[in-house]
């Protein structure tokens, strides 16, 4: 990896702005990578959501194979880094609404629960008959000895 160099343009894939779903995952802790408050995260979002978002934005967009550092799990699911550019290469930002990255990392925040894959999907789990079954088995105490 080349190091950072006056010469280099904001138009260079190495000066875009990296992105991480763990930044915008609300089940993370800051110590585990959430940049954000978690009113404005969502639960568990992917690379492809976000790249969707921002593609539908009119930003570029660029997915690499990349695993967050401070990830536990090596699974597919969490793979995925994806790389904005946020900077023309006179300075100016490509998205006047979108100058910084925490300005970038809200709007994608608020934008994936509108998305249709998240629609049929509902944070809250609604009760089912199993959790009615186990309630019944209270008070058998410990059972034989």
């Amino acid at each position: 990896m080349a190091s950072f160099s006056q010469t280099s343009k904001h138009s260079d894939k190495e000066r875009w702005v990296c992105i991480y779903p763990a930044y915008l995952n609300s089940k993370k802790t800051l110590a585990e990578g959430r940049k954000l408050n978690k009113s404005s995260c969502v639960e568990n979002p992917t690379h492809q959501e976000i790249r969707d978002i921002l593609n539908s934005a009119g930003l570029n967009v660029v997915v690499e194979n990349k695993l967050y550092p401070r990830e536990n799990s090596k699974e597919l699911l969490y793979r995925g880094r994806i790389r904005v550019q946020l900077r023309n290469d006179d300075g100016t930002p490509v998205d006047p609404n979108y100058p910084t990255r925490d300005s970038l990392l809200k709007f994608i925040g608020t934008s994936i629960p509108k998305l249709k894959t998240r629609q049929g999907k509902t944070s809250a789990p609604e009760p089912s008959s199993q959790q009615t079954a186990t309630t019944s088995k209270k008070g058998k105490g410990k059972g034989r000895r």
